[in-house]
């Protein structure tokens, strides 16, 4: 019996979940960092990307999962690449229906979600061993968690770096922006500062955690 053939876990919320928060894949596990140091110079190139990935995470996984007895091992890693190519060139050509300039803007980071680790990773470790349910939950939640990240660094840096947020201006015009927060300095400096938090938000809830198991008799 091989390890697809195994009763499988029960579906939860925990599938969704952990991708938001507990394992986000930008704030915890730190992969994917080419787009996110590259597109969140603005609020909406951020939703953009997050979105596309979203979309390939949640494809490729559901038709990984479908074909997971079907697909060779010696062949897995090629013929999981192949699939999350073909819903890339989907979402490629999708972007450039809805708006060219968002496809300008995003420029070839569109096509590199195909080598995006987070896609590939979460093909081989999650997707190829479990139901296709439990498949669409993971890659929602981990696609949603990398939006967030995603978000969370473009509102800033476009807030700091032109005082607007998806276009619209939050400063009076007296407004001194930070231009260097539109660099790719300032996308690393955004990054570290985000991880510093999240780490120090973590940290607390596990010091909490194991102060409230010690308290308990």
């Amino acid at each position: 019996m091989t390890s697809v053939d195994r009763v499988q876990p029960a579906v939860s919320a925990d599938d969704f979940i952990k991708g938001l928060w507990r394992e986000n894949p930008v704030f915890v596990q730190v992969l994917g960092m080419c787009p996110v140091l590259a597109v969140t110079n603005s609020g909406i190139n951020a939703l953009a990307m997050g979105l596309a990935t979203t979309f390939v995470l949640v494809l490729s996984n559901t038709l990984v999962s479908l074909l997971r007895r079907a697909i060779p091992r010696q062949v897995r890693i090629a013929t999981f690449i192949l699939i999350i190519a073909s819903f890339v060139t989907v979402v490629d050509y999708l972007i450039q229906a809805l708006s060219l300039e968002l496809h300008r803007a995003l420029g070839a980071f569109i096509s590199l979600i195909v080598v995006n680790c987070l896609i590939l990773g979460r093909a081989e470790a999650f997707a190829s061993k479990n139901t296709v349910l439990r498949s669409i939950l993971d890659g929602l939640g981990m696609g949603l968690g990398f939006t967030f990240a995603l978000l969370c660094l473009g509102g800033v840096r476009e807030i700091l770096g032109s005082g607007a947020l998806f276009g619209i201006a939050l400063f009076p015009a007296g407004f001194q922006p930070w231009i260097v927060m539109l660099l790719p300095s300032g996308g690393f400096f955004t990054l570290g500062l985000w991880l510093l938090l999240f780490n120090y938000l973590r940290a607390r809830r596990l010091e909490e955690r194991g102060e409230a198991q010690g308290v308990v008799p």
